[in-house]
């Protein structure tokens, strides 16, 4: 019997196993990081008021930056689903050059048009906003590193929606604004907001574009390479555990909330 079935599913056993060697390659080292470190070790560093405080800031400068990205990025990607114009298929293809592009040349990139001695910085430092060494900084080198993400996911959401449902809408006396919040946005809000936890999540783990326009204040993944340079891996370790499991525990739980979200 087992032979038959080898015989019948080759492909899928093959497939089974090249599958296997991809998922052991990328689980093994987060099982060996977070199994090796000690219990005592991780509760004196998830007490240690500067790892809590890169933490949070990590988490709450990412949320910032995908509101902003919700706010910008959801309308270009609906008129980059909807319409044809030229030139659009290079604005879609600069639209993901931050995920290409090494994040450290970003963060100079940005440094050119945010610094302080470059006209976009001067004008917000007459508004009382720096963002050299600042939160404001690393929100925007999370937002220019993240947008791409929820862009990409939510143009395919919204290219999903039948246009014709639209149209109805209109002929029924809808706005165009009322036809994009009663209609479009809620039939592609599942791949809004899976762009929108992938591009949270990208935003927490950024560290290159961080370090060139805001290494101070520190968050995680700054703090995390600090330790690692001046004190070595038992050091660094327990942070990089914490901020895996706090991760992995919110990526889930949202997951979950939208899988949950599709069944009903």
């Amino acid at each position: 019997m087992v032979k038959k079935w080898f015989a019948t599913n080759k492909m899928t056993f093959t497939f089974i196993l090249l599958g296997l060697v991809i998922f052991l390659f990328i689980i093994v080292p987060l099982i060996r990081m977070v199994v090796t470190s000690e219990p005592n070790t991780l509760l004196v560093t998830l007490f240690d008021a500067e790892v809590r405080q890169a933490i949070w800031l990590s988490l709450y400068a990412a949320l910032i930056a995908t509101g902003a990205g919700f706010v910008l990025g959801v309308p270009l990607a609906y008129l980059l689903a909807r319409h044809e114009f030229p030139g659009k298929k290079i604005i879609e293809g600069l639209i993901d050059v931050p995920i290409v592009i090494p994040h450290t040349a970003a963060g100079i990139a940005l440094l050119f048009v945010f610094g302080r001695n470059f006209f976009a910085g001067r004008v917000f430092h007459v508004m009382g906003i720096d963002f050299v060494d600042s939160t404001a900084g690393i929100v925007v080198a999370m937002l220019f590193v993240s947008i791409p993400f929820l862009i990409d996911s939510a143009k395919e959401g919204f290219k999903k929606v039948d246009v014709r449902l639209e149209k109805v809408a209109r002929t029924l006396g809808a706005s165009p604004w009322q036809t994009f919040f009663r209609v479009s946005f809620p039939l592609a809000w599942r791949s809004i907001v899976a762009g929108s936890i992938m591009m949270w999540a990208r935003g927490i783990s950024e560290f290159g574009a961080v370090i060139i326009l805001a290494y101070h204040p520190m968050i995680a993944p700054t703090l995390i390479f600090e330790r690692f340079e001046s004190y070595g891996l038992a050091y660094s370790q327990p942070v990089a555990v914490l901020l895996i499991l706090l991760c992995l525990f919110v990526f889930v739980v949202l997951r979950t909330l939208v899988h949950r979200g599709e069944k009903a």
